[in-house]
């Protein structure tokens, strides 16, 4: 029998997830599912620095000061949750990025919506691959 490698991800709850008061919902669905809050603080706002080298394949696109404006609105809470699978557990719990499209019972499904200016308020991220993981934990959380 072989054993699973334990996996860490980075989660943000994002400026409107904190605002509208959804960091304990996203807290207790991973207490739920018994995984392990590594790390965990808040972020005051997100430095140009962190957002450029964080979403560093969006930095050319027309859109990229619209996701700095978002991320630099309000403060983000940063966590580091460790288990096994927990990359693709967490991804299916926030559900599509477009929260419109996100099902019921996922965070994005639950808490986002769409708004009158077009843009996307999806409550969190998460890391799409361990690899990603590892590479925005280390933004984040320099100190790990």
């Amino acid at each position: 029998m072989s054993v699973m490698a334990e996996e860490r991800t980075l989660i943000l709850v994002k400026p409107d997830g904190v605002a509208n008061g959804h960091i304990g919902d996203v807290i207790d669905r991973l207490e739920r599912k018994q995984y392990q809050i590594s790390a965990l603080k808040v972020v005051q706002k997100a430095t140009d620095a962190q957002l450029r080298a964080h979403y560093s394949d969006k930095v050319d696109k027309p859109y990229f000061s619209e996701i700095t404006d978002y991320m630099q609105s309000g403060p983000i809470v940063a966590i580091v949750a460790t288990g096994t699978h927990i990359v693709d557990a967490f991804h299916q719990m926030a559900g599509k990025t477009n929260p419109d499209e996100a099902e019921l019972g996922t965070i994005r499904g639950d808490y986002g919506r769409a708004w009158e200016d077009g843009a996307i308020r999806n409550v969190v991220h998460s890391s799409d691959s361990p690899a990603a993981a590892e590479r925005e934990i280390k933004i984040w959380f320099p100190e790990l």
